[in-house]
This record gives structure tokens, C-alpha cells and sequence, in this order.
């Protein structure tokens, strides 16, 4: 694919996010495209967003990480994308649907904040824990710009990893007090119980997870900087969600999130 296909991909991209509508899949479109085309295509979008709403970028995610999500999607390898500024809201935020997601769906995550930078290749999970400040309990609420969800890895990789916005818990814990794999995560919508995984559905350890994003991005040259937030992957499978719904979880041992969508 060639410098103006992607420019044009990435800028449509753009504009099915500010207008909150959706495309075909750009693998329908488009099928010779590669992952290294539809991460071009991502930086793209990004650009667009930086420079013209002035967004800064605060951290990176992984995201198809564990085998319940990669069966609901039908994509069986992780993605990754960038997070900005304006995509975080704090615990316990109301999130607008209207004017703001298309078809959102929740993620039950632990989320890592760096105190050093960190750049692939190389980077082991010992690497990932000694640049680790801290860990927290986190919801990634994903969204789509592709059609119906009509994915596969070239799409979501495009669409910046089909990130929309996350909330982060405000109780942070040092990740060497901790079991990652055996962290066990419960959510509730509603009030009512919903799902449940443990750290391990994260490519066996979120450090790993971690670890391979780190590699991943350092392919492109893009290090992670001290201060960032990174999102290691769900837990358990995507939670469709539609105003009016609350969602809840909480990690044994770190504590909890919340959100409500309105």
C-alpha cells in the first residue's frame, strides 16, 4: 500500500471518529493490506488527532490478548494502539454514549504506569516489572469505527486497536506485592454479576503481554516513556454496553474500578 493509500485510510478513519459512524471493513476494501500498512494507517488517524483537536499521547495498549476476546472477535492475534489524553475518564465517571461512542464494549483490565522508559527490542518481563511504578485496576471501554465489528487484525490494527476511552481505578499497588497470573478479576453490570478471569488470560502473565507490546512497537521506533499508562489486555470477554448501564470489577488484593454510561 502506498504513502497516499494510507494517508487516505487513516484520514477517513479520522472522520468516522468525529462523526460517530462506521465503515466497511478496510480488509473488504482493501484485501492486500498488511499489519505494517494498517499501522501506518493508525499514525495516520493519530496525527489528525494530535494536530487538529490537540490531543497528547499518554500511554499505549494491547488489546486481543486473551482467547475469550480473540473467540468473540474472530481475531487471534493481539493488536496495539496508542492512548491520549482525551480518552481517559477517572473512577466512577459517566461516560457519554451519544456524541461520543459508536458500539462500545468494556474491558476488564490491569493497567501499568511506568517511572522509566522503555524500548524493544529485547525487553523481557523482568525488563517491563523493574520500569513498573504501578499497577491498577482498569476498564478499556473498546469501540469500532469498522462496521458491525466486522474485524480481522488489519482492521482493529488501522482503527488504533479499536481503542474508544478507559477509566482507571484510583487505587495504584506496586506489581512486586503481587501474583500478576493469579490476580483474579470479578465484573458486574448492572449490580449483577457478569464475569470473572484471572491475570493469566493475558498471554499466561500481563507482564508478558506487556513485554510483547514493548518489542512490538520498538519494530516502529515508538519507545515507551516514563509517565505512561499501558493497558495489558482483557481479562474476560467484551461487555456490550448502552447508556443507562453501570459497570463494576475489582482485583482481589488492588482494589476496584467503576463507570456508568449515560
Amino acid at each position: 500500500m502506498d504513502k497516499q493509500q494510507i494517508a487516505l485510510h487513516g484520514d477517513e478513519l479520522y472522520r468516522a471518529l468525529r462523526e460517530f459512524r462506521t465503515l466497511a471493513p478496510l480488509t473488504e476494501r482493501a484485501p492486500a493490506i498488511s499489519i505494517d500498512d494498517a499501522y501506518h494507517i493508525s499514525l495516520q488517524m493519530l496525527q489528525q488527532r494530535l494536530e487538529r483537536d490537540g490531543e497528547r499521547v499518554v500511554g499505549k495498549k494491547i488489546g486481543v490478548t486473551s482467547k475469550p476476546v480473540q473467540d468473540m472477535l474472530g481475531v487471534f492475534q493481539p493488536d496495539f494502539g496508542f492512548l491520549t489524553d482525551a480518552m481517559e475518564y477517572p473512577d466512577g465517571a459517566d461516560i457519554p454514549v451519544a456524541g461520543n461512542l459508536i458500539q462500545p464494549r468494556a474491558e476488564g483490565e490491569i493497567a501499568f504506569r511506568l517511572k522509566k522508559d522503555l524500548q524493544g527490542p529485547g525487553v523481557t518481563e523482568q525488563d517491563v516489572l523493574d520500569a513498573t511504578e504501578s499497577i491498577m485496576p482498569c476498564f478499556e471501554i473498546v469501540d469500532s469505527r469498522i462496521r458491525n465489528w466486522e474485524i480481522k487484525i488489519q482492521d482493529t490494527v488501522a482503527d488504533n486497536a479499536s481503542c474508544g476511552v478507559y477509566v482507571l481505578g484510583e487505587n495504584a499497588v506496586d506489581p512486586r506485592d503481587h501474583d500478576l497470573p493469579n490476580l483474579k478479576m470479578t465484573i458486574w453490570k448492572n449490580g449483577e454479576y457478569h464475569s470473572e478471569g484471572l491475570g493469566s488470560a493475558v498471554q499466561g502473565n500481563p507482564l508478558t503481554a506487556v513485554a510483547w507490546l514493548a518489542n512490538t512497537l520498538g519494530e516502529f521506533g515508538i519507545p515507551f516513556k516514563a509517565g505512561e499508562v499501558i493497558l495489558s489486555g482483557s481479562l474476560a470477554p467484551l461487555i456490550p454496553v448502552v447508556a443507562g448501564d453501570e459497570m463494576r470489577l475489582e482485583i482481589g488484593g488492588i482494589g476496584g474500578c467503576s463507570c456508568r454510561f449515560v
